[in-house]
């Protein structure tokens, strides 16, 4: 991470208690599965890595947010990551604009996720929701989302304590995952079936 957006320097966080999403069992709000019912976005993923991760730096003072963690290094590697099939992104689209959308890191069966944004309503929990059921059917077991939040918990997001979590880690990063099982343009109500259907 970064202090700021402007700073140039980098530092890593190893926190004592870490976010992690529940890949089996993930848990989405009945108003947010009536949305991604709706296919209101056109939901892509790895198309525009570059424009996700740019979103997800900007400065949003209407929503509260003065500054970033991301600044220009952590682009540049987290870019160089993606051309090297490491990093993925989800993308949600409305009249041909992206308007939210996630990215994040895929090593062996774990996915480390980095950050989300929405210029429209909903658009990032959808991007989640759809990231999940793909990590699911690909075999993915660790979702890690670095802290828990208030945004997150309405998933049901654990704090896992480090000498679990670093179990958890040891047993996904040798498996392999296929972040590309699920075909671009599935429809929603299909991704919320793969979120319950057996694996």
């Amino acid at each position: 991470m970064a202090e700021s957006r402007d700073d140039p320097q980098l530092f890593w966080v190893d926190p004592e208690e870490r976010g992690v999403l529940p890949i089996e069992g993930f848990h989405v709000p009945k108003r947010l599965r009536r949305t991604v019912r709706q296919d209101r976005f056109r939901i892509t993923h790895d198309l525009a890595f570059e424009q996700v991760i740019t979103a997800c730096s900007e400065l949003d003072h209407r929503r509260g947010r003065f500054d970033s963690w991301i600044n220009v290094e952590i682009v540049r590697a987290y870019g160089e990551l993606f051309r090297l099939g490491h990093a993925h992104s989800i993308e949600c689209w409305q009249d041909g604009k992206i308007v939210g959308g996630l990215y994040g890191v895929s090593i062996g069966g774990a996915f480390f996720g980095e950050s989300m944004f929405s210029a429209a309503t909903d658009a990032s929990k959808v991007a989640l929701v759809h990231l999940v059921a793909r990590l699911r059917a690909g075999g993915y077991t660790l979702l890690d989302s670095q802290f828990v939040n208030d945004h997150l918990k309405q998933f049901h997001i654990e704090s896992v304590p480090k000498p679990e979590y670093l179990k958890r880690l040891q047993a996904a990063l040798p498996l392999v995952a296929d972040f590309e099982k699920v075909p671009m343009g599935t429809d929603g109500a299909t991704i919320l079936r793969l979120l319950t259907d057996p694996v």
